[in-house]
């Protein structure tokens, strides 16, 4: 693998959830400057780093995995983990004796859904996607360097630092994934946390049902608001809470529950929140790259140099439009949220 160089002598191309746009994400690396070599797309200055969720939903998620892991593995990339990588991990491990589960993540029929299309599209290659579950132990949760930090969902530094003391590292391995399906345990805190975000309980036993129909209790919060009075000030979902329960003001006990990410930290950049509208960064050091392209939306990527204050026009994207329709058939549900 090529040496990783240093921003002072390298750009970086941080790089949304992709969930199997092959078509698109070509696109926007072509875009970007970036050639096929050899078969594989490169940059003469410049690495890609990928947010994670490469699959789940898209029309070519085969397609896309084999983009990104060759990059990968000729130093063209990075990559995090996300919560759909991670996911299928734990739906296709068995769970161990004495469980009372058959596998890690259960088969429902939500699950079931989510990883649909990625099983129908490997069907025909099950040495395949077994190599590729098996490279998914080696892609870690957070990357930091000296001037940036990137991760799929949430920057926790308590976490992250105890994470790095107990795994010597930033990769998850088997017993790690096993002991996380207790969402309770450390393991379990740590994937919720930075794979899938923080957030807080509805008050008074509320719920409310997202566009995906699924039936929340809590509701996602931001990692980095600065002094929130009030849950709009906090919330951070495509779905929004009812208005009264916007108006709310946060209670102590909520209060110590939500994290913060000071502006005098380095940039931060996260995918994993189906942002809309036009691509800027939420502060000046947070930024989220996903813009939903699977839901026909931007494939965006941050074309970082070393800034310290992010800025909207180190935005990229293409717009993803019907010829990323797949080849073949597939559910109507495949881009559902």
């Amino acid at each position: 693998m090529a040496a990783i160089k240093t921003t002072a002598n390298r750009g970086y191309d941080i790089i949304g959830d992709i969930h199997g746009c092959a078509h698109t994400l070509e696109r926007l690396l072509e875009q970007m400057g970036y050639r096929k070599i050899s078969g594989i797309y490169q940059h003469p200055r410049r690495q890609a780093i990928f947010i994670g969720d490469i699959i789940d939903r898209g029309p070519r998620i085969r397609e896309s995995l084999h983009l990104v892991r060759d990059m990968v593995e000729h130093g063209a990339a990075r990559m995090v983990m996300g919560n759909h990588e991670y996911n299928a991990l734990g739906y296709c491990t068995r769970a161990r004796p004495g469980s009372g589960k058959k596998f890690l993540r259960e088969h429902n029929a939500r699950h079931n859904r989510l990883i649909k299309e990625t099983l129908e599209q490997f069907h025909a290659y099950p040495h395949e996607w077994n190599e590729f579950l098996e490279w998914f132990y080696t892609i870690p949760l957070f990357i930091e360097e000296e001037d940036f930090r990137v991760v799929h969902a949430c920057w926790d530094q308590t976490l992250i630092d105890q994470f790095r003391e107990r795994q010597k590292g930033a990769c998850i391995d088997e017993d790690f994934l096993h002991a996380s399906s207790a969402i309770e345990s450390f393991a379990g805190q740590v994937m919720d946390t930075l794979l899938r975000g923080t957030d807080l309980r509805l008050p008074d036993g509320m719920s409310i049902t997202g566009r995906d129909g699924y039936v929340r209790e809590f509701f996602r919060t931001k990692f980095w608001a600065d002094d929130p009075r009030t849950y709009a000030d906090v919330v951070f979902q495509p779905d929004p809470l009812p208005r009264p329960v916007a108006k709310m003001p946060i209670g102590e006990e909520e209060r110590k529950q939500l994290l913060s990410y000071p502006q005098d930290l380095l940039p931060v950049f996260v995918g994993h929140y189906w942002m809309d509208g036009a691509p800027a960064p939420l502060k000046n050091n947070v930024a989220c790259i996903d813009y939903s392209a699977v839901k026909y939306g931007k494939l965006a990527a941050y074309r970082f140099d070393g800034e310290k204050a992010l800025s909207a026009d180190k935005f990229v994207w293409v717009d993803v439009d019907r010829p990323e329709q797949p080849d073949y058939p597939t559910s109507e549900d495949s881009v559902a949220r």
